[in-house]
């Protein structure tokens, strides 16, 4: 049985008494087979699961799709349900800001202004700080975050590691449709031709990343995700494509490194990352 807690005191009445260890997974709703793995995670990692509900306003720009962003409610509870969740913590806006919007936010540092920081300013800003709140309305012992938000997972374990946050934080690695398509809340919103278009996306990260194993280096991984990306047609317009090492830094002359990708397909933002090994390369007639 899932039960559904509304307010703060709600959760805080049934967890205090609550034995054993408690793992928290944070959505926005929309749930798909990616917050399935999450939820599956959390149950292996913890005796109780808590997911939470709730769609951020902090995290969404002026021109964004907070009003379009799909509530689906009675649908996650059932795969809540369905995936061993014993609580789902789902309170209303005024139930989580109770003083409108917060004065004191979390700050991302440099990290948050790159990448999707840069594309969506104050974005992190809003993750952070509603993560934050909601892991002190929780205390879990376990919070996992999907790696497909890559960058949104890199700086909460940084936010947990600086400000000495009790909490163990687990990622669990992209879930993808069978033609390589990570799943996503936002995939409902692209129609048939926009679909194909969005491979182009993992397609961009599959030929880096074989690139990065054959030994052509960080520039040579980058330009044949570039290619890959841009072959015919694509209907996607690139946001950015980088390759970093694995905590979003310079990249790597070898070993392991990231690949992130961001691309406007029709009106929707799609983002999509692949960890990559970059092999040693090969000395000049070696």
């Amino acid at each position: 049985m899932t039960t559904v807690l509304r307010t703060r005191a709600e959760l805080a009445a049934t967890l205090a008494p609550l034995p054993g260890s408690l793992a928290v997974v944070m959505t926005m709703g929309a749930l798909h087979s990616g917050h399935e793995a999450l939820l599956r995670a959390a149950r292996e990692q913890a005796d109780t699961v808590l997911a939470t509900i709730f769609v951020n306003p902090l995290q969404f720009g002026p021109n964004e799709d907070f009003d379009r962003y799909p509530r689906t409610f009675e649908a996650d509870l059932a795969i809540c349900r369905a995936a061993g969740v014993r609580y789902v913590f789902a309170p209303s806006r005024e139930e989580l800001y109770p003083d409108g919007e917060p004065m004191v936010r979390v700050n991302p540092g440099d990290l948050g202004e790159e990448l999707e920081g840069a594309s969506r300013p104050g974005f992190f800003h809003g993750v952070l700080t509603v993560v934050l709140k909601l892991l002190n309305l929780v205390r879990p012992d376990v919070a996992i975050f999907g790696e497909k938000d890559y960058q949104q997972l890199t700086l909460i374990r940084r936010m947990v590691r600086d400000l000495e946050l009790d909490v163990e934080i687990v990622g669990v690695p992209t879930v993808r449709e069978p033609d390589g398509l990570a799943l996503s809340s936002r995939n409902r919103y692209l129609s048939g031709e926009e679909r194909t278009s969005a491979l182009r996306l993992s397609a961009a990260l599959r030929a880096g990343a074989t690139a990065a194993g054959e030994g052509r280096g960080a520039d040579g991984a980058l330009a044949a995700a570039y290619r890959a990306f841009g072959e015919g047609t694509t209907g996607a317009k690139l946001d950015y494509l980088v390759l970093t090492d694995p905590d979003l830094g310079p990249a790597p002359a070898t070993g392991p490194g990231r690949m992130l990708v961001a691309a406007w397909v029709g009106d929707t933002r799609l983002i999509d990352n692949l960890p990559v090994e970059l092999a040693p390369v090969p000395a000049p007639g070696g």
